[in-house]
């Protein structure tokens, strides 16, 4: 079986997830390429949208979601993404059973004896007059029956597993701020989410191993799970193992992927990219290391923003009085240096429509 080395995965994920080249996509098919993009902090799509596509621009972004073609709504690991109508309608009820056992695994104590069933029915029919709720809004107005448990935990169990809701514009959109408001998916995309399958089988299942493999292989059973959160994946991985194929990584762990997705030669050239925080390039697998050194690898889970230098995270960065300022992990040479400034420059005009970029020393 065929070893790919660290080098070789790296560059079969920047191909997957557009880093390698910019592509030509529309923003639409980007995002439903990328299965959706982590966006609990609502500016921080746009950067990784920026990142990947030829000529963005950011008010594309903002016309989808205020014309309901994406949504942002609590799915994978049960934080809030950037999806495809499509997909939230395909995906939401598939991910229902762990997104409810993820916020009862937080507030076990608080909402011990609750009736879900009865809950998510009265959080419905508070919903169903098509006014925007807060989280903390709804809570309140069933906080009288259920008193217990408090507006936090309450708050969560409806929004982030209970119900299927959207976040309402102006949320989400370019340079834009504001309260975090939720309305079903059905009065807001016109339509119930897909019901499980009647028989049984995984469909679902199956097309989100497709779709992660497409935007994240080469990558093994325990990566699809970290990605999603989901149980239950390796019998749908069983069931379409002939249309896959296996490679192995430097670990001796067994990867699978799609038989004609791109895998670059390990020496293709990688451009400097910068990241968002939470981007889906680094949190999108179990072993994150075809991307970042362990040393760092806490930075993806504190929302640090970071650069990439040869496909590798190599800096951290953040925009101070309009600047782009990055943090070195290790010693740029000066031709790395000269790449770090020069894409910092654009992105700072995309962020402020200026030019200015610090570079920090190198750590020693």
């Amino acid at each position: 079986m065929t070893v790919l080395d660290a080098r070789a995965l790296n560059r079969a994920t920047l191909a997957r997830q557009l880093l390698l080249d910019r592509a030509d996509l529309p923003v639409h098919d980007a995002v439903g390429h990328l299965c959706g993009l982590q966006a609990q902090e609502p500016q921080e799509p746009f950067v990784g949208l920026w990142s990947r596509l030829r000529g963005f621009d950011p008010a594309v972004l903002s016309d989808l979601l205020v014309r309901r073609s994406v949504v942002r709504t609590h799915l994978m690991r049960r934080t809030v993404h950037l999806l495809t109508a499509a997909d939230v309608l395909a995906w939401r009820a598939r991910h229902g059973a762990m997104l409810r056992q993820r916020v009862l695994g937080t507030y076990r104590r608080e909402l011990a004896g609750v009736d879900l069933d009865e809950l998510a029915a009265a959080g419905r029919a508070v919903l169903a007059d098509g006014e925007p709720r807060t989280m903390s809004g709804l809570a309140r107005e069933l906080a009288g029956r259920w008193p217990e448990p408090g507006p936090r935990a309450l708050g969560e169990l409806l929004i982030a597993a209970l119900l299927p809701v959207v976040q309402l514009p102006p949320r989400g959109l370019w340079g834009a701020t504001g309260a975090a408001r939720y309305a079903l998916v059905s009065a807001w995309l016109g339509r119930e989410i897909d019901p499980p399958s009647p028989d049984g089988s995984d469909p679902v299942g199956r097309a989100l191993v497709r779709r992660y493999l497409a935007a994240f292989g080469p990558a093994a059973t325990a990566d699809v799970r970290a990605w999603c959160g989901l149980a239950g994946l390796p019998a749908a991985v069983s069931a379409m193992r002939e249309e896959l194929v296996t490679f192995r990584d430097e670990r001796g762990r067994r990867l699978l992927d799609l038989p004609d997705a791109p895998r670059p030669d390990p020496g293709t050239p990688a451009p400097v990219r910068y990241l968002p925080a939470f981007d889906n390039a680094v949190l999108g697998y179990h072993d994150r290391g075809r991307i970042i050194d362990d040393a760092h690898r806490g930075l993806s889970v504190a929302g640090a923003r970071v650069v990439l230098v040869d496909g590798r995270v190599a800096a951290t960065w953040a925009v101070e009085d309009g600047t782009v300022v990055v943090d070195p992990l290790r010693r740029f040479s000066r031709a790395e240096r000269t790449a770090v400034a020069e894409e910092g420059r654009e992105l700072a005009s995309l962020l402020s429509g200026g030019d200015r970029v610090r570079i920090a020393a190198s750590p020693r």
